[in-house]
């Protein structure tokens, strides 16, 4: 069955609507993504705190708290300001197992002025789950968090 991303960035659009404040639009996108993705174990948000990334609203199991710019796949893609579709994680240099149990992951950088200032973190047990059209979709989805999100 294939995500129907379109739905879900009206989704995101509508609770910015409500409230834009990264906190619960965050929390809210974080389970939306959980409920609508197959084949996940884990959906959530770093953010970019005193040079490197802490740990936000999520679903899953317990996280990191703190993570490195440039270590692991999410801080190589603050470290690169690039998306990250990982098919096995146990391949990736320096990848930090937060949940042993998971073996794929897409990350995407959030910006703000032009920098990164969040990633949305998405892991799966299955290898190789997040194909192109998880990216694109995906993508959209960073897209209109960086749009309507307010960090005041």
């Amino acid at each position: 069955m294939s995500t129907d991303y379109k739905l879900i960035k009206r989704q995101m659009e509508q609770l910015a609507e409500e409230e834009p404040f990264y906190v619960p639009l965050m929390s809210n996108a974080a389970a939306v993504l959980w409920e609508a993705l197959d084949d996940i174990n884990w959906v959530g948000f770093y953010f970019m705190k005193d040079g490197g990334l802490v740990l936000g609203p999520f679903q899953g199991k317990v996280a990191c708290i703190h993570i490195s710019v440039g270590k692991g796949v999410c801080g190589t893609c603050v470290a690169e300001d690039r998306v990250q579709r990982v098919p096995d994680v146990h391949r990736f240099p320096g990848h930090i197992a937060c949940d042993s149990a998971t073996n794929s992951e897409i990350v995407l950088p959030l910006h703000r002025d032009g920098k990164v200032v969040a990633v949305l973190d998405i892991d799966s047990k299955q290898f190789d789950r997040f194909r192109e059209e998880d990216e694109e979709g995906l993508r959209q989805v960073a897209l209109c968090l960086e749009q309507n999100l307010t960090w005041e």
